[in-house]
């Protein structure tokens, strides 16, 4: 199978799903770690100020530098892939990353363990991109909804495993457990990489912009940085959006951002492709996807933070509270890849998006005296609505832009939701902080968080309306009104992808 794959992919020849299903093994199983890796961390963090006897403002930085590293090379992905080819730099990013898991494995001082974080956000963070753009080319025509299900998976299923494993390691093991199962998951991607991911063509390249690759890194981090020190103010875990920190990001990083943009636009060949939103069908998709990413994350961040301060579970026990959420979107992932290929995005996307509209509203009711089972079932239905929606999203941005530039588009979204999900987080926070400030003054009592947490969740849920209306403006990009199931016609893999 393996080699069948590889001599498909070279010749430009037509790959069936069972062709590829070996190299989606190797890509799956890289994302996985890398995304778990991501959430993880955010249940240790109390073992790791007590270990190294350190604040949270420190031990914070173990997630805030992580992050920033991938806000950082995000950008690259595209022409690093382009240049030196997918395959080598998707495993020379999984070695990477599985490196600095055994580094933060040994670390002694929450400042190592930072500096080990920020090597392995360097690996990481092109493990998505890369990996997005390499199932897109692989992808049979007429089946890239099915296979980008596929790959979906363990973009949804990680941040929801993450706390169950981590909560089990950290309530049962050590922290550094965290870190030392990432090493064999590593070799394992690696070793299957080697043997079944193909030798794609690769694409000639200009030399490297590197004004852009200055400017780029600059704005994504920056931007990233100053949103999530804002992160809520008094009481919502960071420094508040008029602090220093927050606005030293948001102005760097917004200046750094602009003079990205009008670097990019005069060039020819630029490091990011920004005329793609020339493309109406390309700009509706990701401006959709924005909010679908505001949606998504804020309920991963929201969810696990009400179980543990309003209902006081632990760290594993919460974990297993939301396991129906994550095999919901394990469920539903590849069902919505099916449902791509036969109808398009706009149908399936809207009945996401209205299932998680509904499980928002149905936690906005939350009391003391909710039970349980009602709290599963709605975060079961955003599991969901979630699997529906994303991944027939992600595949609609892919085919509405131009075939030689969608290696290209998967670094220039992925580095966009980065910044999404930390103003997702910062930005719930702060609703979040100013709730409880109103409860305090105006309704103080025992209720105070419930009703501060319902009124959030309500605000997702206007998120997830206004997501549902704006999907109403899809509509099948003209390469994929040609390319459904009947079409016989196959472009050559060296045409898809930048390739």
């Amino acid at each position: 199978m393996a080699s069948t794959a590889k001599q498909t992919a070279s010749s430009g020849d037509p790959m069936s799903i069972r062709n590829i299903i070996a190299p989606l093994l190797a890509i799956i199983v890289g994302m996985f770690m890398v995304i778990l890796d991501g959430t993880a961390m955010n249940v240790a963090l109390p073992g790791l100020m007590k270990d190294f006897s350190s604040s949270m403002t420190i031990v914070q930085w173990t997630i805030t530098g992580y992050a920033l590293a991938q806000a950082a090379v995000i950008p690259l992905a595209g022409w690093l892939s382009d240049r030196f080819g997918a395959k080598q730099v998707f495993l020379i990013s999984i070695i990477l990353f599985t490196i600095g898991s055994g580094l933060c494995a040994l670390a002694t001082t929450a400042e190592q363990l930072i500096v080990f974080r920020v090597l392995q956000g360097l690996g990481g963070g092109m493990v998505a991109p890369i990996a997005m753009a390499f199932t897109f080319r692989l992808s049979p025509p007429g089946k890239q909804g099915a296979v980008m299900g596929m790959i979906g998976i363990p973009m949804l299923l990680a941040p929801a495993l993450g706390p169950v494993v981590a909560g089990w390691l950290v309530d049962y093991v050590s922290w550094h457990w965290i870190f030392i199962i990432n090493l064999p998951i590593g070799v394992i991607a690696v070793i299957i990489g080697l043997r079944t991911l193909p030798n794609l063509e690769r694409k000639r390249v200009p030399a490297l912009d590197f004004l852009g690759m200055l400017l780029a890194p600059l704005a994504f981090a920056m931007l990233a940085y100053g949103v999530s020190s804002a992160g809520g103010g008094e009481g919502g875990g960071g420094s508040g959006w008029t602090s220093p920190e927050a606005l030293t990001g948001m102005i760097v990083g917004g200046v750094a951002l602009i003079i990205f943009i009008i670097v990019e636009l005069s060039r020819k060949e630029p490091l990011l492709e920004l005329r793609v939103f020339k493309s109406s069908d390309f700009t509706r998709g990701i401006l959709l996807q924005w909010i679908l990413q505001i949606a998504l994350f804020g309920t991963l961040f929201l969810a696990p933070v009400f179980l543990q301060i309003a209902k006081g579970y632990s760290a594993f026990d919460t974990g297993l509270i939301l396991l129906p959420q994550a095999i919901a979107a394990g469920i539903f992932m590849p069902i919505s890849g099916k449902l791509f290929d036969r109808f398009g995005a706009r149908p399936v996307v809207i009945a996401g998006l209205v299932i998680v509209t509904i499980a928002a509203f149905m936690l906005s009711g939350i009391s003391a005296g909710t039970s349980l089972p009602m709290l599963m079932i709605p975060l079961a239905l955003l599991g969901a609505g979630m699997g529906l929606s994303m991944m027939p999203l992600n595949t609609h941005i892919m085919q509405s832009a131009p075939k030689e530039l969608v290696s290209r588009v998967t670094s220039l979204t992925a580095a966009a939701q980065q910044v999404m999900t930390s103003f997702a987080i910062a930005g719930l926070s702060t609703i979040l902080a100013g709730r409880v400030k109103h409860y305090t003054v105006t309704n103080p009592g025992p209720d105070i968080v419930y009703s501060s947490y319902g009124d959030t969740f309500f605000v997702l849920a206007a998120v997830a309306i206004v997501g549902a209306l704006a999907a109403l403006l899809l509509r099948r990009p003209k390469q994929q009104q040609s390319s459904g199931p009947d079409n016989e016609k196959q472009p050559e893999v060296s045409m898809m992808m930048g390739h």
